[in-house]
């Protein structure tokens, strides 16, 4: 790991570039509104709110997703417990697979989990577990912890002020108020599985989404990628216990395949759904990353596993050897070897600094070593932005030189007709024609990597299935 002392400061023109507009919240969000104005506990999270959407990238508005979200969620308050319960439901834009409730009535579910639900049934379990938590009241005996956070986060504002650091440590708090004891959790399990069951859907629909999830966790681990603090089971207790203990309720209630699946009205809704990073984070293409907002794009070696949020790129390879990417607006009046002189970097070997061009793009060059590590900086202007390349690697390596130069050299700006090329990523719903097979609509998928492995991941296709001729299944692609 790159030492925290040599690490860049806060990426202001990265997160600078973005649209506002971008993350608008839905003129006309689908949701009931759950806010008591006497309600002690509603105050709580509604103040919480604005939090929870600038962690998870705002709301994410799709009227014909909102549609079937509302649907699964009428079926549910409509056999609730507590009819005079009300909800607000927000679907967030973020691609972590996720799901929680605050206190008073407040729900949320990311497009990261609604692509990778398969059926309404495993949706109607999600939102009637976290629904469950609001009405076993979980929020009461939770009190306590609500305001250690508050505490905690006024220390952290209050010492880091406004800094990168301090972003970071609140966001890695920010969900203290949506976490619940193991025992809580189990009881909601229960609470959940018997409401979704008296709505109509299978209940063992919920042991299969914990399964699907426990799975693509895995997948994430193996690829490392995004910040798994961010996902459901990060904050839910999940081990093969307690997705028996699911399976044990459903039995309780019935036999499998005795309540509703609704996979058409799930796959309508989420058909065109937008999967992975938005185009104000760039997309990552195999070994590549590519911003069409900041118009620029570069390459790691075969091998780097890429990780993208708004504010760094950062990959790694075999051997300890890291790249990170972020950018700075600088006056054009600075130039590049006195920004490189000017402290940000720790380490320096001041007699390294030198400049030229990269891409026909201004540029400086530097070299640092700090607590057996070694770097090798790279800065190119465009316009006002600085983007900096920085390499890392052990002090006993001898690749940095090279790779450092091939993730330089692969450094390009990117014309009005590339910029507008590039898509996101999409969820599109497919109907399987004669003679397809996974191997061959895994095919079809662009942006990703292991494809077969992520096609029957998504489409929770177990090992060996063939597909039939006439089925729907979900493939990601950027049409």
């Amino acid at each position: 790991m790159i030492p925290a002392l040599v690490l860049l400061s806060a990426c202001q023109g990265l997160t600078g570039a973005m649209d506002p507009e971008a993350f608008k919240p839905s003129e006309n969000p689908v949701t009931v509104d759950s806010y008591t104005r006497n309600d002690r506990l509603a105050q709580l999270a509604r103040a919480q709110h604005p939090r929870i959407l600038a962690t998870y990238g705002g709301e994410y508005s799709d009227p014909k997703l909102e549609r079937m979200v509302a649907k699964v969620v009428g079926s549910l308050t409509a056999e609730s417990d507590n009819p005079n319960q009300t909800y607000r439901i927000t679907i967030l834009n973020s691609p972590n697979v996720n799901a929680f409730a605050l206190p008073g009535g407040y729900l949320y579910v990311t497009r990261g989990l609604l692509a990778l639900a398969n059926d309404s049934a495993e949706l109607a379990a999600v939102i009637a577990h976290e629904m469950a938590h609001v009405t076993a009241n979980h929020g009461v005996a939770r009190q306590q912890k609500e305001a250690e956070e508050a505490v905690a986060s006024k220390v952290v504002s209050d010492v880091l002020g406004n800094s990168q650091d301090a972003r970071v440590a609140l966001i890695r708090n920010q969900l203290s108020l949506a976490q619940f004891s193991r025992n809580q959790e189990l009881e909601a399990d229960a609470i959940g599985i018997k409401a979704m069951a008296r709505a109509g859907y299978d209940p063992f629909a919920a042991a299969a989404f914990l399964q699907s999830m426990a799975r693509y966790a895995d997948f994430r681990t193996v690829t490392r990628a995004k910040d798994a603090n961010l996902d459901f089971l990060a904050s839910h207790p999940n081990a093969p216990q307690r997705i028996e203990l699911a399976r044990r309720h459903a039995r309780g209630i019935g036999a499998p395949g005795t309540g509703m699946r609704d996979r058409d009205l799930l796959l309508a809704g989420i058909d065109g759904l937008l999967y992975g990073d938005t185009p104000d984070e760039g997309f990552v293409r195999g070994n590549q990353f590519l911003h069409p907002k900041l118009g620029i794009a570069f390459s790691v070696p075969d091998g780097f596993v890429i990780d993208n949020s708004a504010a760094e790129v950062v990959a790694s390879g075999d051997g300890d050897i890291a790249v990170r990417f972020d950018g700075v607006k600088l006056p054009m009046t600075t130039g590049l070897a006195d920004y490189l002189r000017s402290g940000w970097i720790a380490g320096l070997d001041v007699t390294s600094v030198n400049t030229g061009t990269v891409a026909g793009q201004e540029a400086g060059f530097a070299k640092a070593q700090v607590e057996g590590w070694q770097f090798a900086i790279t800065v190119i202007r465009v316009g006002d932005q600085v983007y900096r390349l920085l390499t890392a690697a052990p002090r006993t390596s001898t690749q940095l030189d090279r790779i450092a130069a091939n993730v330089t050299s692969s450094f390009r700006v990117l014309s009005d007709t590339q910029k507008t090329a590039l898509r996101p990523l999409r969820i599109r719903v497919i109907t399987v024609k004669p003679g397809d097979t996974v191997a061959s609509l895994a095919e079809r998928m662009v942006g990703v990597d292991r494809k077969v492995e992520l096609l029957r991941l998504i489409n929770a296709l177990p090992p060996g299935y063939n597909l039939s001729s006439g089925e729907k299944v979900k493939i990601i692609t950027d049409q």
